[in-house]
């Protein structure tokens, strides 16, 4: 029986309930982009161009260090997502303590990281001299909230793995109105440019953690968590790592190529880099719209594979599929028809805004293949499967990434050329998941019918 927060992903009408789970989702990923949005402005309008672009050059970095770790984040959820479909409540609440264990100790970790590496590893992406020393400051000082940050993802995905993605908004609404809030007064009041754009960060990721480990605490079904329970059962994080660590691996060097593009970027100066910087932040609404597909499919399938209903489990591909082609479709192409006007709210330089141009061209109407890749990529992870969507996900994006960067890109070095590479590697990757998926989702039918009559 669902609780009041929680969606029944077993039984009943599909579709209303994808899109009810997933609207919250949508909403949150909105939200947290509006919020960054308002870092982007405050810091483009009252900290200049400069830091625009020093904050815009840590982001491929920063998402190649934090992602090996989310990833964990995707096993756990995937791990309790299985346990309560099938109504194992014992293991739910081992698979919840370790989970919550597992992000402080990997929030420890990224701490200690971003202050050892950060000014190597910025220095040899050929970030422009005359941003370095303030990407370097901002980096520095956003990673000392990687315990808070990494807590809170773990903790959402303990309950949108159970249908609950409402309580999740909630929080984030609430630490991002003070995010907002404390940019303006550490950025305009007290000007400390890109430190303080990190500091209002991480106040609000703690506020927004501290919420949702209360949550957890006042749970009263099979997901409340006891700080005395917390613990790094064995067997349980190897089940969690099992997932976790491919997604996790997948991420780290679809960032990997991700840096090598940035890199790309950079040698067309601090102006393209500010550019890039403005409409990648425009790209992250798409993204993010799309990619609570993404997520929904992961949670839907992953509890209907624990309760063996693998018939839902295609249905969930299908329904998931066409939402995200339709939402990238009509969400690129609006961005694109509003271009000029959308990069004029981050930035009123004419060069920064005709180079932003420039990627959104190529980007925004292709778009939609990579959510398509990514809600397959949800699909093949609920059902437990890790290392293959990997391995795709490898060979064909990041591998054809870098293999297009060092061959087309080197022959022809243009913008154009560098973001062509986007729309080829994910129509590639998507094509290939949705191959595997239905062959093993064929498989592992096959198998639970014969469990069954057997």
């Amino acid at each position: 029986m669902a609780g009041k927060y929680e969606i029944d992903m077993l039984d009943g009408p599909l579709f209303s309930k994808i899109i009810k789970y997933t609207f919250p989702l949508m909403a949150a990923g909105i939200l947290q982009l509006l919020f960054n949005t308002a870092d982007m402005i405050v810091v483009g309008r009252y900290a200049g161009s400069n830091a625009l672009g020093a904050v815009g050059a840590t982001s491929s970095l920063i998402n190649l260090l934090i992602n090996v770790f989310m990833g964990l984040s995707v096993g756990a959820s995937v791990a309790i997502a299985h346990y309560y479909g099938a109504g194992r409540y014992n293991e739910l609440s081992v698979a919840i303590h370790t989970a919550i264990a597992l992000s402080l100790v990997c929030g420890a970790v990224l701490l200690l990281l971003g202050q050892v590496i950060s000014s190597p590893m910025l220095k040899l992406m050929g970030t422009p001299e005359d941003i370095l020393p303030l990407s370097v400051s901002y980096m520095k000082v956003y990673f000392l909230g990687m315990p808070v940050m990494l807590l809170y993802n773990f903790g959402a995905a303990i309950l949108r793995a159970v249908g609950d993605t409402r309580r999740p908004l909630y929080y984030l609404m609430t630490a991002g109105v003070i995010n907002i809030i404390l940019n303006l007064i550490f950025v305009i009041g007290f000007n400390l440019s890109v430190k303080g754009v990190a500091w209002a960060t991480i106040i609000s990721q703690a506020v927004s953690a501290g919420l949702i480990v209360r949550c957890l605490i006042k749970n009263s079904g099979p997901c409340r968590l006891e700080i005395k329970k917390l613990c790094l059962d064995k067997a349980m994080a190897g089940r969690i790592a099992r997932v976790g660590l491919p997604a996790g691996f997948q991420g780290a060097v679809f960032s990997i190529s991700n840096v090598l593009i940035q890199s790309s970027v950079n040698s067309f100066g601090a102006v393209a880099v500010a550019g890039n910087t403005a409409q990648c932040n425009l790209e992250g609404f798409v993204y993010n719209s799309m990619n609570s597909f993404h997520q929904t499919a992961l949670s839907f399938t992953g509890q209907n594979t624990g309760a063996k209903k693998m018939g839902r489990v295609q249905k969930v591909f299908w329904m998931c599929g066409i939402c995200v082609t339709v939402t990238g479709l009509v969400m690129g192409l609006t961005g694109l028809f509003f271009g000029r006007q959308l990069l004029s709210i981050y930035t009123g330089d004419t060069a920064v805004i005709d180079f932003g141009l420039r990627r959104m061209a190529i980007i925004f109407p292709t778009y939609f293949l990579c959510g398509l890749m990514e809600v397959a990529v949800g699909v093949l992870r609920g059902m437990g499967f890790s290392i293959m969507p990997m391995t795709v996900s490898l060979l064909g994006a990041c591998g054809f990434r870098i293999l297009w960067i060092m061959t087309a890109f080197s022959a022809d070095h243009t913008p154009e050329m560098l973001y062509y590479s986007y729309p080829l590697s994910w129509l590639i990757t998507a094509v290939v998941h949705i191959i595997c998926l239905f062959t093993l989702a064929r498989k592992k039918y096959i198998f639970l019918k014969a469990e069954r009559s057997g």
